[in-house]
């Protein structure tokens, strides 16, 4: 069940219903798993295995390395199908950074389009070890390698109020309107004002996002 990617839990739910005297919890659950994974990786270390992993299934994916080790720092990938999605609906793009999703404390740029009926796809993901700005012009300078045609680059692009993004975004497509997101700015809204809104009804408005 864990080599058809069931989750945890409901691979532990089935074991249950199928067993009603079954004594099995999540933690020894987890413990299974980790072992299977780890008798699959064999002898290769994380980053040799998702290296593996990217080449047999195809996708397309570059790493930048550090200067002095030579260790893959930052990684970009995307699948094929998410290319020819990019080059058919390039005019708008979303960029935002995930935290605190993955073990390794990593930020997880996801950058998503926009087809021309309001629908989303994944373009990309780049696994970053920092912020910073040279970490962003290598992440977007490889996104606007994917591009196939050299008059086709994205005209808008919406992010959060990230100053080091907002920043390269500028400089490597600097005919794209940036934007920033209205989720974002609501989020920061709701924090800021509690104490400046009066009376409650008001407040009460602003929980409800009537911005």
């Amino acid at each position: 069940m864990t080599k058809s990617r069931a989750k945890p839990k409901n691979i532990l739910l089935t074991l249950k219903e199928k067993n009603e005297d079954n004594v099995t919890t999540i933690k020894q659950l987890y413990n299974i798993i980790y072992t299977y994974k780890r008798s699959v990786r064999g002898s290769r270390i994380k980053m040799q295995q998702l290296m593996m992993l990217l080449e047999r299934d195809k996708y397309i994916h570059w790493n930048m390395c550090h200067e002095s080790s030579q260790a893959a720092s930052d990684i970009f990938w995307t699948y094929p199908d998410s290319l020819k999605w990019l080059n058919a609906f390039s005019n708008v793009l979303l960029m935002d950074n995930t935290y605190k999703t993955n073990k390794y404390r990593l930020p997880l740029l996801e950058i998503v389009g926009v087809t021309s009926t309001g629908l989303t796809f994944l373009t990309a993901f780049v696994l970053m070890s920092s912020e910073r700005e040279n970490n962003f012009t290598w992440a977007l300078r490889r996104l606007q390698g994917l591009v196939l045609r050299g008059d086709v680059y994205p005209t808008l692009i919406v992010s959060d109020r990230d100053l080091a993004l907002m920043n390269v975004i500028k400089v490597v497509f600097p005919k794209a309107c940036n934007l920033l997101c209205r989720f974002h700015i609501n989020k920061n809204v709701k924090a800021k004002c509690k104490l400046l809104v009066h009376p409650r009804d008001a407040w009460d408005v602003v929980m409800d996002g009537q911005l």
